[in-house]
């Protein structure tokens, strides 16, 4: 530990850098000339302080030093078998919910901030991400299981949508921090979204990149989007705990940073949380935003603050009507490209990369919709112009729109070839070739494509997500 004492009389802000006992570090913000009494559990970590600091700092120095070396633990009376918090997480969905899975560190806030919405039934603390059957909580807290504090919600669709599910988790948490959040580090507080199918994963997917493309954060969004795998509830001591424990929760909650850090971020934190929206992450800087009402999206546009009236609500849908989602894209920079695509899609779009044969996202796609790029979300590509040529990648005989695409020489690799590339963003989306095989098409051409150049957007998807002019051709 490190620190450096205050003037007699003054009041001043020493950050220390601490051992939490569970493999991590916890930083700690501490004010001197504030007493407080230290908890019994906390006292060998105090002693390491007085063994180990440049100079020793009395515990009357010390706000809120009880709670946040407590953190997310667990004592000792909760460490015996408790089953019923297991039964409830196993417990099987009815068909009219549907459930969702977030690590945003310390489980107990990020359970906190989804229990708080409206069309949310249960939020569950437990443990995501590793592979170690029945992990014990002590387990988890070394870092070594890579499992991650995570948050279960059941979530009645009818009331409440994914999206703002997304919303309210980005409201809630750094996402530039990939090795803790806040006071607690560790992989075992890690960010991540994980996905339990395929359209979760398409908006985890969609609702980072426009964060990232906001502006709000100078740092790259460092979330990561995992599939979900098994997850084990945490003992019930940890269940509701802001609940039953609201004062610890509130000292913990500010003395770790993360309300300080929300409110300067999100400003009202409350109301971003919970408002009615499908407010998309990054405010009002070129970020998109969804009405409850309509579910259309408008293009840079702020989201609406808390009470604003139907009719500015209606204005903004019919802006969404007549303002394309990729009209205002800019391009980002090289480090946020890199945290807003998968290895992949970086490889294909920036490095003229070339996936594998049959195993990718839309070789065999035959659901109705279309392609857009992945990185700027310019259209492309339409399934009605989409066949199988039983190359293993996906095929189409001409792109949605001319204007969209650009074809140059492309003398690589020892061959002559067509490339073509998206006009926005400049994106390698693959080639084009001459074809007269089976079946016939009209152009007698086959534009090869990388899937990890492309986001498909189903067709009963266009007007929610701001591709309507392309709807009726899907009617």
């Amino acid at each position: 530990m490190r620190g450096r004492a205050a003037p007699r009389g003054r009041t001043e802000r020493i950050w220390l850098h601490l051992p939490n006992g569970r493999g991590g570090f916890l930083s700690v913000a501490m004010l001197s000339g504030v007493a407080f009494s230290l908890p019994q559990h906390a006292v060998p970590v105090m002693a390491y302080i007085c063994r180990n600091a440049v100079f020793v700092l009395p515990a009357a120095f010390v706000l809120g030093l009880a709670a946040l070396f407590a953190g997310c633990s667990e004592p000792p009376q909760a460490a015996v078998s408790d089953r019923s918090a297991q039964e409830t997480a196993r417990a099987p969905v009815p068909d009219s919910l549907s459930r969702a899975t977030f690590a945003g560190g310390c489980f107990w806030c990020t359970e906190a901030a989804f229990q708080k919405l409206d069309g949310v039934t249960r939020a569950i603390s437990g443990f995501s991400g590793g592979t170690t059957p029945d992990p014990t909580y002590d387990a988890v807290a070394s870092g070594e299981t890579n499992y991650a504090e995570a948050v279960q919600v059941t979530y009645d669709p009818d009331e409440i949508t994914y999206k703002r599910l997304l919303a309210a988790y980005w409201h809630h948490m750094d996402p530039t921090d990939a090795g803790g959040q806040f006071a607690d580090r560790g992989s075992q507080y890690r960010p991540v979204i994980f996905y339990h199918n395929e359209r979760q994963q398409r908006l985890a997917r969609q609702s980072k990149k426009q964060l990232a493309q906001s502006g709000k954060f100078s740092e790259p969004i460092v979330v990561k989007i995992k599939s979900m795998g098994r997850f084990y509830a945490a003992k019930e001591y940890h269940q509701d705990y802001f609940k039953k424990h609201p004062q610890e929760y509130e000292r913990y909650y500010e003395g770790s940073g993360r309300g300080p850090f929300v409110r300067k971020t999100w400003g009202d934190a409350s109301a971003s949380a919970t408002s009615g929206s499908d407010a998309a992450p990054g405010g009002g800087e070129g970020a998109v935003m969804q009405t409850a009402a309509t579910g259309a999206t408008a293009s840079g546009s702020s989201a609406p603050a808390q009470g604003a009236s139907q009719q500015a609500l209606t204005q903004q849908a019919a802006n969404a009507r007549t303002t394309p989602p990729w009209s205002d894209f800019e391009m980002p920079s090289d480090e946020k490209l890199r945290a807003m695509l998968t290895d992949m899609e970086y490889h294909v779009t920036q490095e003229n990369g070339t996936e594998p044969a049959f195993n990718n996202a839309y070789y065999d796609n035959k659901r109705a919709g279309i392609y857009v790029d992945v990185v700027s979300g310019e259209p492309l590509y339409s399934s009605k112009h989409k066949f199988d040529s039983n190359t293993g990648w996906p095929s189409f005989y001409k792109p949605i729109d001319d204007k969209y695409v650009v074809t140059k020489k492309d003398r690589s690799l020892g061959m002559v070839r067509t490339e073509v590339r998206s006009k926005i963003a400049d994106s390698h989306l693959g080639h084009v070739f001459d074809w007269d095989g089976s079946p016939e098409v009209p152009t007698g051409k086959r534009h090869c494509i990388n899937s990890a150049a492309l986001e498909f957007i189903p067709a009963d998807e266009l007007e929610e997500r701001g591709y309507g002019m392309y709807a009726d051709d899907f009617d």
